[in-house]
């Protein structure tokens, strides 16, 4: 008896709903959100938001030097004490041949670029998170939060050269004439540090324990980076293996060739470190547009 009566209902169900047009499964297929990758869309909307690229870069300058004494001294004392520390320990303990250069002045040129590096990606890990109420409330391509970082790190790079070149006076050196491969040598650095800056800033956002990494990835780092010492260091048949892993390599040494040696740098690494830096640029991008859309939520 319940058997025929469920049989019933069903059948008068059916016959409600014979006439009625089935339901989709999904939205029309002109309504669902498809993430679309535009990278020379996304230059242009980074260009058209470079003024406020240059207020974040601005703010982050005031709120780093406006209440400190020293002001941008801060900018050169930390590559200073390190230098003399490597020059202590690397030079006098170890003996670094650096071929004839003032140690200090060999190592000062790998300090420069590791501070760069090392300041862009520990601010720019951090640009999105210390940006939140900023992000949800004006419109404009999240890249520029790291961005700003790297121009912030820029700017104290600069000071150090102005030092630099104080080094050079004070040592009686002049830069080689080959100095002109400083600027592919730039570009190399920039691309390869933008690319980490956009990966770490999500990261951070998604992982919270990477913030706790990076002062350990630091210290390791300015060990494992061709700074206090040549990539000469490094067994010549594992040179390649490492400037892809890390093209910093291959651009400190470039610099030292190209502005003390007065030598062209080594086209192979150089083209090698190029290659890994435009991967890990085109790498950190595209994570970086493809988790943007939850960063809001998530953070």
């Amino acid at each position: 008896m319940g058997g025929h009566s469920a049989q019933v209902i069903g059948d008068e169900r059916d016959q409600r709903t014979a006439g009625r047009p089935a339901l989709p499964d999904g939205p029309p297929p002109e309504l669902v959100f498809r993430r679309r990758l535009r990278p020379v869309q996304t230059a242009r909307d980074l260009w058209a938001a470079r003024e406020l690229v240059r207020a974040l870069a601005e703010r982050d300058l005031r709120a780093r030097y406006k209440q400190a004494v020293l002001g941008f001294a801060w900018a050169v004392l930390t590559p200073l004490a390190l230098c003399a520390i490597f020059t202590l320990v690397f030079h006098r303990a170890v003996k670094i041949d650096t071929q004839g250069v003032s140690y200090p002045l060999f190592a000062y040129v790998g300090l420069i670029v590791w501070q760069f590096f090392s300041n862009t990606m520990n601010q720019g890990a951090l640009s999105l998170a210390n940006n939140l109420s900023l992000l949800n409330k004006v419109y404009c391509p999240r890249e520029v939060f790291p961005l700003a970082t790297m121009l912030v790190a820029a700017v104290d790079m600069l000071i150090g050269t102005a030092v630099l070149g104080l080094l050079f006076l004070a040592t009686w050196t002049a830069p080689a004439a080959t100095f002109l491969w400083v600027l592919p040598l730039l570009v190399i650095q920039f691309a390869f540090t933008y690319g980490v800056a956009l990966i770490l800033s999500v990261a951070v956002v998604y992982l919270r324990d990477v913030r706790h990494l990076l002062p350990i990835i630091t210290q390791m780092g300015v060990f494992a980076t061709p700074v206090a010492y040549p990539l000469a260091k490094i067994p010549v048949r594992l040179q390649e293996i490492y400037c892809g892993v890390n093209p910093l390599g291959a651009v400190i040494e470039g610099y030292r060739r190209a502005l003390l040696y007065g030598q062209a740098p080594d086209l192979g690494l150089t083209a090698i470190a190029a290659v890994s830096s435009l991967v890990f640029l085109a790498g950190g991008y595209l994570l970086f547009k493809k988790l943007e859309t939850g960063i809001a939520d998530v953070a």
